[in-house]
């Protein structure tokens, strides 16, 4: 465990001398705080919460900056350092090669963490006191809270992703072109075909079980079922039938998969 500290650490220092985590919790805070203000004007219209109306513009943006963010992060975390010449003297250490690449995914994930908490901290307290008269509960709170943590986890399926390109790819400018590929499968590619698929399918075989299951089979769907569905943002979203200990489970899965498939690239390449 001291291991994986020492070198998460490392990742962290990393990021904070090239300025990422300045550079994602601005980004951040800026589409956030637009998001929060934007989204308070038509509260009073649908009669819904201003922040639940945020929750769902938040999720909406994040589906497609926070994987690209996290691959940016993650595209050249073993790649680039084969190239730099660095990961041979890593190697050096009495170190596994399992200990680098978790060590280095709870880094990048701390600084996810911390960029994700100070972008939405700033636009939930700015949507606190533009409504302050009206006060929120904590049944209002808590889907700005799980949006969050929710967040951070589809970062981290990406962060899992990156370190699979990162060790399948030869050089540093292949991996960065896998990354913006994976990006564009997931994030809106898969959509896309999923959706003509079921106007050919005109509701033959795809019952909506297959449905469910399909959707599953992406992590981005998943989170936006999560956070879009009716019972998490005060009826805004669509009900989709999958319970949320599911969706939770099966986005904790993805980050398992290509995490230890990273690990098993890892061992196998050769520096």
């Amino acid at each position: 465990m001291k291991t994986l500290l020492t070198l998460a650490r490392k990742e962290i220092k990393d990021g904070l001398r090239n300025r990422w985590v300045l550079a994602i919790a601005l980004l951040l805070a800026a589409f956030a705080l637009t998001l929060a203000f934007l989204g308070s004007a038509p509260a009073g219209e649908t009669k819904a919460s201003p922040l639940a109306i945020t929750v769902v513009s938040l999720a909406t943006l994040n589906i497609y900056l926070i994987p690209l963010i996290a691959l940016l992060l993650s595209y050249d975390a073993i790649i680039g350092e084969i190239e730099r010449g660095t990961m041979a003297l890593v190697l050096t250490y009495p170190l596994a090669r399992w200990h680098i690449v978790i060590g280095k995914f709870l880094g990048q994930s701390t600084i996810l963490a911390i960029a994700i908490a100070i972008g939405y901290s700033i636009a939930g307290l700015a949507v606190a006191l533009l409504h302050k008269k009206t006060g929120f509960s904590w049944a209002v709170w808590q889907p700005f809270i799980k949006m969050t943590v929710t967040t951070l986890l589809l970062g981290a399926v990406f962060l899992a992703i990156g370190y699979v390109l990162s060790a399948l790819a030869k050089q540093r400018g292949s991996a960065a072109g896998m990354a913006i590929g994976v990006w564009l499968f997931f994030v809106l590619l898969y959509d896309f075909a999923l959706l003509g698929a079921l106007i050919a399918d005109k509701g033959q075989h795809i019952s909506a079980n297959i449905l469910n299951a399909l959707l599953l089979a992406n992590p981005t769907d998943t989170y936006r079922l999560y956070n879009l569905s009716g019972n998490v943002a005060s009826g805004l979203g669509a009900q989709n039938g999958i319970a949320s200990g599911v969706l939770l489970t099966t986005l904790l899965l993805w980050i398992a998969a290509p995490l230890g498939l990273g690990i098993m690239l890892f061992r196998r390449k050769t520096l």
